[in-house]
């Protein structure tokens, strides 16, 4: 059932994509600001109860919802199934934007990409060349891509299902969303948001990676994952790009000499005997880099709809 629900939920999607305006996932946005309205006094405690009271809002309907279709029959849960999956899904939430960038770039219209990054991200692009949108284009799409679908799969199949699916993504808003620059200085109300999402997302983003050397080239997506990985401040997108850019053969990241998204290395933490290389393996980014993205995403897809398709045969056999 895992497999249909998954499979359905991504046609409907090609077919009518979910708008990132629908009104589940305004409601999340409306009670997520309630609750730090609420509750944040720039306490730690005080951003634990919160995130519990704002996963249960969503995690105890779905598991109710979930019980009445199993007293309903096969195919109340399989609809309930592809309705949570459709929603809790964003293969193609923003990818309207990618598209664009990728066009843009592509026709050498430089301001109009430049733009569309700036709307996307929320980031300054004033100055930005060709490159360096292309590059954070890729990035940008290569982690929305793994929390909006292969953070999702890996709950799916989990003993919780769907269900896991929901917490995932509510701990992944939670996470963005209670700790924005403008909540530093109460930021002790998001820690345990982030720290909670850290450990949920601890083994999908590995899986991610993995994927990633699977379908690319598994050599360079695995010495970049070891090699630098770490340099970035956020363990997860360190992971993720540095694999994806090794599978794709793109060098991701700015460089280490002025980069704030990286971290410096500390000498007394690398290992004296070991020559550690200073550039990630690769080129640089370019128009050609989101095709790149493209096939390397829709490969990855493929590979977790086989591993789905095989551990439901699996259960089916057992």
């Amino acid at each position: 059932m895992t497999f249909f629900s998954i499979l359905f939920a991504l046609l409907i999607e090609q077919l009518k994509p979910l708008r990132a305006d629908n009104p589940v996932y305004a409601g999340a946005r409306m009670l997520a600001a309630k609750l730090e309205g609420s509750f944040n006094a720039g306490q730690a405690h005080h951003g634990r109860l919160a995130w519990a009271l704002m996963v249960a809002a969503f995690a105890l309907p779905v598991a109710l919802l979930y019980w009445i279709a199993f007293r309903l029959g096969f195919f109340a849960v399989l609809l309930l199934n592809v309705a949570v999956v459709y929603l809790t899904l964003g293969f193609r939430h923003y990818s309207h934007f990618f598209t664009s960038i990728q066009l843009a770039l592509n026709s050498g219209d430089e301001a109009t990409a430049r733009a569309l990054l700036s709307e996307w991200t929320g980031r300054d692009t004033a100055g930005m060349d060709a490159s360096e949108v292309a590059r954070i284009t890729v990035e940008t799409a290569l982690v929305t891509t793994h929390r909006n679908v292969f953070g999702v799969f890996f709950w799916i199949l989990t003993p919780l299902g769907a269900v896991g699916a929901v917490i995932y993504r509510i701990a992944e808003y939670l996470s963005r969303v209670w700790n924005e620059p403008r909540m530093a200085e109460r930021d002790e109300f998001g820690r345990f948001a982030s720290q909670a999402f850290y450990w949920i997302d601890w083994i999908p983003v590995r899986l991610t990676a993995a994927a990633f050397a699977v379908v690319g080239n598994f050599e360079d997506a695995i010495y970049a994952w070891r090699n630098f990985a770490s340099r970035w401040q956020d363990e997860a997108v360190g992971i993720i790009l540095s694999a994806g850019g090794g599978a794709m053969g793109i060098r991701l990241g700015a460089s280490l000499e002025n980069a704030s998204d990286l971290k410096t290395m500390d000498a007394d933490m690398t290992d004296a005997t070991a020559v550690e290389p200073d550039v990630p393996p690769g080129e640089e980014a370019t128009g050609r880099a989101l095709q790149s993205t493209v096939g390397l995403v829709w490969r990855a897809l493929l590979l977790w709809m086989l591993l789905v398709l095989l551990l439901s045969i699996a259960k089916w056999l057992g």
